[in-house]
């Protein structure tokens, strides 16, 4: 006999199947650019509006007001992550200058061996299917989103704001603590001409410090002994190349670091949005950051085989980094495993999981007046009664919120949120 599937596991299944649809569309600009025309705004429609027409039955928009403030606060969090992100990719890229990143080799890679060892051995079709473009950082994103939406089918716990202030602040601390570990030591690039084709006006020559500190011991063992014998720098570097100083005002202390020339001198902000993803190898890989963090949320938050499906996504947009040079193999593993780690060390920020204070107070009192009413204390068992019901009035009372104000909010936080989304889609279409 066939069992029927509850209205929640229906939405559920939805979810999934909505998430595969969606990948599966937007691959079809590669194999059915007609199709993909036609299909994707259907796909998106659908979407939109059946959220749209789920929001005025969502019934825990208390929860999502008291996770908005978080969210806000991981949102400027993780602005502020992007921005040290981006002095840091052009400080690392600028310091040594272009002659280095044109000489300079990549660094030996078992992992870029291994899959040219692979195209010689699988077949041609399973071959081609690992060199295809099937999912981007956009992808990623845009799947955590649908998971943060899907709270108005009930296909996720509410609150969805809770559930998007920890991605979004664990996006910003693996940034951060990205940024502090590729700045810490310079890696080459595994593609030796980028430097040259995006960061033409950046100076051929080397920083002052590097001048003094790399230059003279670079390619000389000797040197380098002298070095740690002295335990100071030693060589005469002759004479400094200098280099132009940008007039941002209070902001001019960037130009020793960001090293701009005299035609990109006028803004240190446009300055760095040229940076991109920057040339050298930057320990770890921020795209699988992004990607363990939504494979991660979709397997706490919904589970079942569609999360499955997004792990193998992972590894498949891991391989294709290596394979196609954007890192190092290294990148890979690390942003992996620091993004596993990361997303367990904050399960503390989605507000689902934790208790609040009435709760807490309400679990006391319950513990007392087990005990008071195993020694038959009816005294103290009147008296916890009491309690009980001046803290769950307190309760009700302070959940208490206009339905004017909450309808406004409601209204608010889909329309903000969509807003966020078509930026976020937008700034990372390219990758």
């Amino acid at each position: 006999m066939m069992r029927r599937l509850s209205p929640s596991q229906m939405s559920g299944a939805g979810l999934g199947i909505a998430a595969i649809s969606y990948v599966a569309v937007d691959y079809m600009r590669y194999v059915s650019p007609w199709g993909h025309s036609r299909l994707q705004p259907v796909l998106w429609s659908v979407l939109v509006l059946a959220v749209v027409t789920r929001v005025p039955f969502y019934k825990h928009w208390s929860k999502e007001l008291r996770a908005a403030i978080p969210f806000l606060a991981s949102i400027f969090f993780l602005l502020g992550a992007l921005l040290f992100e981006a002095l840091c990719v052009r400080s690392v890229t600028a310091v040594l200058g272009l002659d280095w990143h044109r000489d300079t080799s990549p660094l030996p890679d078992t992992g870029q061996w291994f899959l040219l060892a692979l195209n010689e051995s699988l077949p041609e079709a399973i071959v081609e299917i690992l060199r295809a473009h099937i999912i981007g950082l956009h992808h990623f994103l845009m799947l955590f989103v649908m998971l943060g939406f899907s709270v108005v089918f009930d296909s996720v716990k509410a609150p969805g704001l809770g559930l998007g202030a920890r991605y979004i602040f664990t996006m910003g601390l693996g940034r951060l603590l990205r940024a502090i570990t590729f700045v810490s030591t310079i890696l080459p690039s595994a593609r030796p001409w980028c430097a040259s084709a995006r960061f033409n006006n950046v100076p051929s020559h080397p920083h002052r410090w590097a001048q003094k500190y790399y230059v003279p011991y670079a390619k000389d063992p000797s040197a380098i002994r002298q070095l740690l014998h002295w335990d100071a720098a030693y060589a005469d570097p002759g004479n400094y190349i200098g280099d132009y100083r940008a007039d941002w005002g209070p902001m001019s202390f960037l130009s020793d670091f960001l090293r701009p020339s005299y035609s990109e001198g006028s803004s240190w902000f446009a300055l760095l949005k040229k940076a991109g993803g920057g040339c050298n190898d930057l320990l770890y890989s921020g795209h699988m950051l992004v990607a363990v963090l939504t494979a991660m949320a979709w397997t706490e938050a919904y589970g079942g085989f569609s999360s499955a499906l997004i792990w193998l996504l992972v590894a498949h947009s891991a391989q294709r980094e290596i394979r196609e040079r954007h890192h190092y193999s290294v990148d890979c593993v690390v942003a992996i495993y620091v993004g596993i780690l990361l997303w367990k060390m904050t399960g503390f920020i989605w507000s689902n999981k934790r208790k609040s204070k009435q709760t807490v107070r309400l679990e006391k009192i319950q513990n007392r007046l087990i005990h008071a009413a195993k020694d038959s204390d009816m005294e103290t068992v009147r008296r916890l009664v009491e309690e009980m019901e001046v803290s769950l009035g307190e309760e009700k009372q302070s959940g208490v919120v206009s339905k004017r104000a909450m309808t406004v909010f409601a209204c608010a936080t889909v329309i903000t949120t969509l807003g966020i989304v078509i930026l976020a889609l937008t700034l990372t279409s390219d990758g």
